[in-house]
């Protein structure tokens, strides 16, 4: 197998060069990250209070920790089911040695393809996906996966119940603002 390459160039780095050290995170930090991973639509404002810093002092904060490539961007957690997705699986896939970069770029088109991890062990590849429903999910698993060459084997692993752990709850509170 091949190491896990190289991925997207953070902001302000020099491709090829080499990374630059991460600056510690220290707990306001943290708590910063936890506040907006519960809720990314957290204001400002709110995230000061509940950190105890200024409004100014948080926002600064916000900024440096997306400009050092710590917070990578604002997502919605989407709740599948509802979506019209309501299969889902985890997939482990053995690959040729060395195919990992190739193989990645052709599981990154599969439709429902949620997350690709690079792992150790009896597999390789960890794979989840959420499809409408189960005979989506066979043609996925038994046609497009198993017809890549670099596929030598895949196991599915349905996924039967899941709870987000970061989930705090409804959505709420207004997006991400200075106020």
């Amino acid at each position: 197998m091949a190491g896990a390459g190289s991925g997207p160039v953070p902001p302000g780095a020099v491709p090829g060069a080499p990374p630059v050290p991460s600056r510690p995170l220290d707990p306001i930090d943290r708590s910063i990250m936890r506040l907006l991973q519960a809720d990314g639509r957290a204001s400002i404002r709110s995230v000061a209070e509940q950190v105890h810093v200024s409004r100014a002092n948080a926002y600064a904060r916000i900024n440096r920790l997306i400009d050092d490539g710590v917070i990578r961007g604002f997502t919605a957690r989407v709740n599948h089911e509802r979506a019209g997705q309501g299969a889902s699986a985890y997939i482990t896939l053995k690959i040729v040695q060395n195919s990992w970069r190739t193989v990645r770029e052709q599981l990154r088109e599969l439709p429902g393809a949620a997350h690709i991890a690079l792992v150790s062990g009896d597999f390789d590849v960890l794979l989840l996906v959420h499809t409408p429903d189960n005979r989506t999910l066979r043609e996925l698993v038994l046609t497009r996966l198993q017809s890549i060459p670099e596929v030598l084997s895949t196991r599915t692993l349905l996924v039967f119940e899941e709870t987000d752990l970061l989930d705090p709850g409804p959505a709420t509170g207004p997006a991400l603002t200075e106020e």
